[in-house]
């Protein structure tokens, strides 16, 4: 492994740590000595990457340091480009749309080696089966997500029952053939999922929901398979 890509790694290692990590187990993680670790920590931070701690406290990667040019593994490329096909073929349009984006900007910042990777990628996406409506409704939903706002659902369930909801979105599912909705509904005071064909109609509301929606999802998971999609 050449010193660039021992110090990539190391930067990959700190970004997995959100709390700091002492030396000995940077060191061990990226295979390498204690003398070696504390050069590539110090390279890294003549680099510009702030990292904070000393020896024998412990490491942490401040946020907003990135190491130009971009630069991934073989295996990384395959994964990007087979997650941005997946996107751009079986999500809505604007998600396809913004997936197609990326993966060009992506490429644009690539050292030449790597872009010939990336455009020759043979991660492929096979065709899939129809997936039914809603996507028409999703920009909107991601759009409440993002501003933690509440949204009122006028939804029909499978029996075709109609009803009212409002509804706090915290989180979309895109399976093959169905996208959910997963949410906090003020109705059943209960977290429950919604299929997108099944909104009839949807109105962002200008109130955001009282409780932020990184613990309305850490909840959930907790709780994920416990109901039935309404």
């Amino acid at each position: 492994m050449s010193r660039a890509e021992r110090l990539l790694q190391l930067l990959q290692i700190l970004r997995r740590h959100r709390v700091p990590v002492t030396a000995r187990a940077l060191a061990a993680d990226a295979g390498v000595s204690l003398r070696t670790l504390y050069r590539d920590v110090a390279a890294l931070r003549a680099q510009g990457a702030c990292i904070e701690g000393e020896a024998g406290v412990g490491y942490v990667l401040r946020p907003g340091f990135v190491l130009p040019p971009l630069m991934f593994s073989a295996e990384e490329i395959e994964a990007l480009v087979l997650g941005f096909r997946w996107v751009a073929g079986r999500a809505d349009p604007a998600l396809a749309a913004a997936a197609r984006d990326a993966l060009a900007k992506v490429e644009a910042v690539l050292p030449p080696r790597s872009r010939l990777e990336l455009q020759s990628a043979s991660a492929m996406v096979g065709p899939g089966s129809v997936v039914a409506g809603g996507n028409a409704e999703l920009a909107r939903i991601r759009g409440a997500i993002r501003g933690e706002r509440k949204v009122e659902l006028h939804y029909r369930d499978e029996d075709g029952r109609d009803s009212t909801r409002t509804v706090w979105p915290f989180a979309v599912g895109y399976f093959d053939q169905v996208r959910m909705l997963a949410a906090w509904c003020e109705l059943r005071a209960d977290f429950r999922h919604f299929r997108t064909d099944r909104i009839v109609g949807l109105r962002t509301l200008d109130e955001r929901y009282p409780r932020r929606r990184q613990v309305l999802l850490a909840e959930w998971r907790e709780r994920m398979g416990t109901r039935r999609p309404d």
